[in-house]
């Protein structure tokens, strides 16, 4: 059997990274596949300002913001028109400022799916949205009811994480990765550890075709609007881990089984922490430099949240080079992560380390 099914991550992932110029601009993608986006996680890196989250399911002129607890809002001149290989941007200040330096990060779903529950008998609540079983990821869209329920994420494999949002009114980001469980979940939009409930997955793990959500207000009032990126292991492509941080320089070594492209991590216990994301667009070198890192949970610029952070970008993995409490405490950490190759391609072909 193959070591991945998946020889070139850059037709379902990758990062963008361009200046805003205050008019209107369309952004290509630069990698070996096209990829017409599908979920885009836009943010400033030169100046503070809010993360941008849009996705063809629920409209490109509808937004919501993983570092704060607003409704979706339409907006308009943001995302103007996706592309087989690229988007389009207006003149709004929150993705086009003049002479500000932006990132894009882009997931491919791109397969329509829609699920009536009441007629398949799978899941207790109907669900619609896009889905990409080949590497894992889907976008889904349900409305609440307000009792424990089930609905088809259309991955046809087991979600390692998910995350939910609100779209009718304010609410907080809510979070399960595998590694904390079904009892306890994160929240994106604050910097909290994680906190154990019942109320978040109804104390139930996803399967291969329907994921669980409890009563919490977050996630399941009835007659609200909601939105989820569900993921799933593809070896080679994407991982959703976890590692105990050893607090020194020497940090521990991340297997991930691919060179990543994009790494956010997490502190789930013992003290707050931010949601650090780095990737290999902006930090394109090796050597345990201090990482552009950027916070989902804030609005911060680039490399302004946890003094020197610093990571190796390996051909199998990362390494933690800094005592950050961020990221390599004596703690827990979980951590979701995108390849930018994978470790031995289908036909034998090493990675090797950027």
């Amino acid at each position: 059997m193959a070591y991945t099914t998946i020889d070139d991550p850059t037709a379902y992932f990758q990062t963008a990274l361009y200046t805003g110029n205050a008019g209107t601009q369309t952004i290509t993608n630069d990698g070996n596949s096209d990829l017409q986006p599908d979920f885009l996680w836009f943010k400033e890196r030169s100046v503070s300002g809010n993360h941008q989250l849009i996705n063809t399911v629920s409209g490109i002129n509808k937004k919501l913001m993983s570092n704060s607890t607003a409704a979706e809002a339409t907006q308009t001149n943001y995302v103007t028109a996706i592309g087989s290989d690229s988007f389009s941007i207006g003149n709004n200040n929150g993705l086009n400022q003049n002479s500000v330096t932006n990132v894009c990060w882009q997931w491919k779903a791109g397969t329509s799916f829609t699920n009536d529950a009441s007629s398949t008998g799978i899941g207790s609540i109907d669900s619609a949205g896009s889905v990409n079983t080949d590497a894992g990821f889907s976008i889904m869209t349900y409305t609440g009811t307000g009792s424990n329920a089930t609905f088809a994420h259309g991955l046809s494999a087991v979600p390692k994480v998910a995350i939910f949002k609100d779209r009718s009114s304010t609410g907080y980001w809510m979070t399960y990765h595998q590694a904390v469980g079904n009892g306890a979940n994160l929240v994106l939009n604050a910097s909290d550890a994680s906190s154990a409930a019942s109320v978040w997955w109804n104390s139930t793990s996803p399967t291969s075709s329907v994921f669980s959500i409890g009563t919490s207000n977050n996630i399941n009032v009835s007659g609200r609007n909601y939105v989820g990126y569900l993921f799933a292991d593809v070896k080679g492509y994407s991982k959703f881990g976890v590692y105990t941080g050893n607090g020194n320089d020497n940090g521990p070594f991340v297997y991930t089984g691919f060179k990543p492209a994009w790494i956010m991590i997490k502190r789930v216990a013992g003290s707050t922490g931010s949601w650090l994301m780095v990737d290999s667009k902006r930090d394109p070198f090796n050597s345990g430099v201090s990482a552009n890192e950027l916070g989902a949970n804030v609005a911060n610029a680039a490399n302004d949240l946890s003094g020197d952070f610093k990571i190796d970008i390996l051909s199998n993995g990362f390494k933690l080079r800094d005592d950050v409490g961020d990221c390599n405490a004596s703690a827990q950490y979980v951590y979701l992560a995108f390849a930018e190759n994978p470790f031995v391609t289908s036909t034998g072909v090493p990675a090797t380390a950027r």
